[in-house]
């Protein structure tokens, strides 16, 4: 009598251990992308630089953003803002809170 080989089964994609490996993370590029966009939308600024970006211990990222809040002639004078904005590990807006307001002339001290 010959014996049938062994069934070779495949580990289910509904384990625990499948489910971490085939979540990537979050690229900081792919964060900066999404902050511009989702902050775009929810607030209707538009973004005029990316400032700082941060991973969060969530896997997500925290990223600033400024952006012109009031344009004045000169240029100089207009009335900046930074935003902090929450990107979570899956690309969607989590958070967003103005930080802090300046001139555009102005420089930190």
């Amino acid at each position: 009598m010959t014996e049938s080989p062994e069934t070779f089964l495949a580990p289910s994609d509904n384990t625990p251990e499948a489910a971490e490996k085939s979540v990537s993370p979050l690229r900081a590029a792919d964060a900066i992308h999404a902050a511009r966009t989702q902050f775009g939308v929810v607030t209707g600024l538009t973004p005029h630089a990316v400032t700082g970006v941060r991973t969060r211990a969530d896997g997500g990222w925290s990223v600033l953003v400024d952006v012109v809040e009031l344009a004045r002639i000169p240029d100089s004078t207009s009335v900046m803002a930074t935003y902090r904005v929450d990107i979570g590990a899956d690309g969607e807006l989590g958070a967003c809170e103005r930080l802090r307001r300046f001139t555009r002339g102005a420089t930190d001290s």
